[in-house]
């Protein structure tokens, strides 16, 4: 786990992400009861995917990754390619949950508990921490703020990883734009053997060409979304005067009548919106949490089902 001097100041938890929170995380996951593991083939998208582990009859192989046992590793192929190969087994299933965490702007506020970049922090942690349970490896993609790739990695050490890359990349804010059919053309172009991505968002990057790069994405990997909003987003907020605060100024919002209101709360939540809509237009698992509530059952949920059934 990265352990930059920027980290030895933890965050509060509300507006920054608290690392000793993210870590504190896994005894929350410890206490579930996970679903028995199928290895046999199972539906992900319009295909069928084989999730192969390390038991006894051998499978196949594929490139080295970092973590992987050298016990394992297939010398006669690694000396015919050039490249390091790994032996992969079938009894025992491996699996590899790959994060795609929205860092843009919109994600740094809140009215309630935390801000919302603080909640899909947790939210991340824990999925991490449930993909380490379940003995899969766990990666994380920030996309937004930053653009970065921790490569799926096993056991604890791959949590602390995501753990670590969350702080990090969380006390270096950006102002940098990425519509979210960019970042997942990202996922898909750089081949990760994920069979599950995690998108965790607020959903203001999203744009009409996420809709083709889902539908891509979904033939070879179970997609999963998870909706991260303020509760100003998802319901009138109540007649009166907001303070707003923007690049360290202050102002006053006045919201008395209920157009004002709808109107209000339809601009602010239409990223949310816009973004649940696709997800159930393609038939993709969503949830949407406000950033008051715990994440654990929402994200517990969306990953629950290993293989991307509906």
């Amino acid at each position: 786990m990265n352990t930059d001097a920027s980290l030895h100041t933890d965050g509060d938890g509300r507006v920054n992400v608290s690392l000793a929170e993210l870590i504190a995380l896994r005894s929350r996951v410890a206490h579930l009861r996970l679903p028995p593991q199928d290895s046999r083939a199972t539906r992900v998208g319009t295909q069928t995917s084989r999730l192969y582990g390390r038991g006894m009859d051998y499978a196949e192989s594929r490139a080295y990754q970092p973590g992987d046992d050298v016990r394992r590793m297939d010398w006669r192929l690694t000396a015919r390619s050039g490249r390091l190969h790994t032996k992969l087994f079938q009894e025992e299933r491996e699996g590899q949950l790959l994060i795609l965490l929205d860092q843009h702007a919109s994600m740094r506020f809140g009215t309630r508990a935390r801000f919302k970049s603080v909640q899909a922090a947790r939210a991340a942690s824990l999925a991490a921490w449930y993909a380490v349970k379940a003995g899969e490896r766990v990666g994380l993609m920030v996309f937004g703020g930053h653009t970065h790739l921790q490569r799926p990695r096993a056991g604890a050490r791959g949590a602390l990883d995501v753990c670590g890359a969350l702080a990090r990349y969380d006390a270096e804010p950006s102002d940098r734009q990425e519509p979210l059919s960019q970042a997942l053309q990202h996922v898909i172009r750089l081949q990760q053997s994920a069979n599950r991505v995690l998108l965790i968002s607020d959903g203001q990057s999203t744009d009409e060409s996420a809709r083709n790069r889902m539908l891509e994405m979904m033939r070879h990997t179970a997609l999963r979304i998870l909706v991260v909003a303020d509760v100003l987003e998802l319901q009138l907020p109540p007649s009166g005067h907001y303070p707003i605060e923007h690049d360290g100024q202050r102002h006053h919002l006045a919201l008395q009548s209920t157009r004002e209101r709808e109107a209000f709360q339809q601009h602010l939540g239409s990223g949310q919106a816009r973004l649940a809509a696709m997800a159930q237009s393609l038939g993709t698992p969503c949830r949407v949490i406000d950033t008051v509530v715990d994440p654990l059952e929402a994200t517990s949920a969306l990953l629950r089902d290993a293989g991307g059934r509906r």
